[in-house]
């Protein structure tokens, strides 16, 4: 799949470090707020593995203050200019905002990483235009009460016809089948045992056709299971990245890139054997 000026064989599971840029992010929020830590932490990420690097400027996690378009801009488009200067990787964009996502492509961003599928206004027509991949993520809810209460009758069904109409929507607007990625929101609008069905049921949504990117790492599923704090969470976290893997997701989104990348590589050499 082309990336902006990247193209990266999906063939094989590839990790994409996660790198906020807010003062307020469930597991590490304010530990890269400055442009310079924000660099440094997304060399290391690249150092250890990562493929991709994923910049958000707008925490998510329930309960979460919107932030303005201003803020937002001042977060990231900085960090993703340096970013692009001094490194290779592809850059991600974590936003629902259109002009965010325009201007966060100018500066070097090769993907359009939606938590709400472009559903924001004028957000299809940015991504339309911006020429790069989106990737649609499926929220029951928005992050302020997507946890109160989530229902469903199928939750695999369910996520799949909603990422497949969306598809469809970003298809009419000019955006190729070939630019599009789902990923099933762990999380974000789920009970526990939504999140697991979803887990074990990946490949039906893998089958749908288009390219699969997963976000488990350090979240409550695996802290309520476990009874683990945020900063417990790594075996959780790794347990999950190599399920995923095996399962065949092909973006696997992690805070712990170093351990994830050793797990990914075990499933790559493991994918090599006949």
């Amino acid at each position: 799949m082309q990336f902006g000026k990247h193209f990266i064989d999906l063939s094989q599971p590839h990790v994409m470090g996660i790198l906020n840029v807010t003062p307020d992010s469930f597991s590490d929020g304010g530990k890269h707020a400055s442009v310079t830590q924000a660099l440094e932490h997304a060399l290391r990420m690249i150092d250890e593995g990562a493929t991709f690097i994923d910049v958000g400027g707008e925490s998510t996690r329930p309960g979460a203050p919107d932030v303005t378009l201003q803020e937002e801009l001042d977060r990231t488009i900085p960090v993703i200019e340096a970013v692009a200067k001094n490194t290779e990787c592809v850059i991600s964009i974590d936003t629902s905002k259109a002009d965010v996502m325009r201007e966060a492509v100018r500066a070097g961003a090769g993907l359009i990483n939606d938590v709400r599928a472009l559903q924001e206004p004028n957000a299809l027509e940015a991504a339309a235009e911006a020429k790069v991949p989106v990737c649609l993520m499926h929220m029951q809810g928005q992050p302020r009460t997507m946890q109160d209460n989530p229902e469903y009758e199928d939750v695999v069904k369910d996520v799949g016809q909603f990422l497949l109409q969306r598809a469809q929507i970003c298809e009419e607007a000019g955006i190729s089948k070939d630019a599009i990625l789902f990923d099933p929101g762990y999380g974000f609008g789920k009970s526990l045992d939504h999140n697991y069905a979803l887990v074990k049921h990946l490949p039906t949504l893998m089958a749908m056709g288009y390219p699969v990117l997963v976000g488990m790492s350090r979240k409550s599923m695996i802290g309520n299971l476990l009874n683990r704090k945020v900063d417990e969470r790594l075996a959780g976290s790794i347990s999950l990245a190599t399920i995923a893997a095996q399962m065949g997701a092909h973006i696997i989104r992690v805070h712990d890139v170093k351990e994830t990348a050793d797990a990914v590589n075990i499933v790559k050499m493991l994918n090599t054997i006949k």
